[in-house]
């Protein structure tokens, strides 16, 4: 199967798979080889810990193939070729829902890449038929988080699960009334 990728006027997104994903935990030259960038100064991006990179590798190892392209996403911007941090989703969807997540690493944040990225997997999910929502939760005072929903069109929705301890806010942008989403 062909590596799923998604080209934006800025970034090239690359779904994850379990050699991109080992690589990530294990070893940076590795990953920056196979993405063909170079090596991240630091890395991971915050909030994308080794719990969760566990959780995607897991997720990846135990996926059917049309399972590709609902998990971790790469985010590499275009020129000068560089990481700048990730994206994607936790899982495919169920019952008409997906939930989607980003972090981008620390040197490229506040510069769109982030609301970027958001725009082309909302432009990759809303085509499939079965998905009716996408959601996403973030911390109550994490501003540019909440400010990168909103730009792609998300709606504050209340409160989020509470994940270890920390209380959630949930957006949703459903399909129906949804504006084509540009990158």
């Amino acid at each position: 199967m062909d590596e799923l990728r998604l080209i934006t006027s800025r970034l090239e997104l690359r779904a994850a798979t379990v050699e991109l994903a080992q690589a990530e935990r294990k070893n940076l030259s590795a990953l920056a080889g196979l993405l063909e960038v170079p090596v991240p100064v630091s890395c991971p991006p915050p909030l994308n810990d080794e719990q969760s990179q566990k959780a995607f590798l897991a997720s990846l190892r135990k996926a059917a193939p049309h399972d590709a392209g609902w998990n971790l996403w790469f985010c590499i911007r275009r020129d000068p070729r560089d990481l700048v941090g990730n994206a994607g989703f936790k899982g495919s969807p169920r019952e008409g829902l997906v939930e989607i997540g980003y972090s981008m690493l620390e040197a490229h944040q506040r510069s769109g890449y982030c609301t970027e990225a958001v725009r082309a997997l909302l432009g990759w999910a809303f085509p499939h038929p079965v998905v009716k929502i996408v959601v996403a939760h973030t911390l109550p005072g994490l501003t540019p988080s909440i400010r990168v929903l909103e730009k792609c069109g998300f709606t504050f929705v209340g409160d989020g699960p509470v994940e270890e301890g920390t209380r959630t806010i949930r957006y949703e942008l459903r399909r129906e009334g949804c504006a084509p989403v540009a990158s």
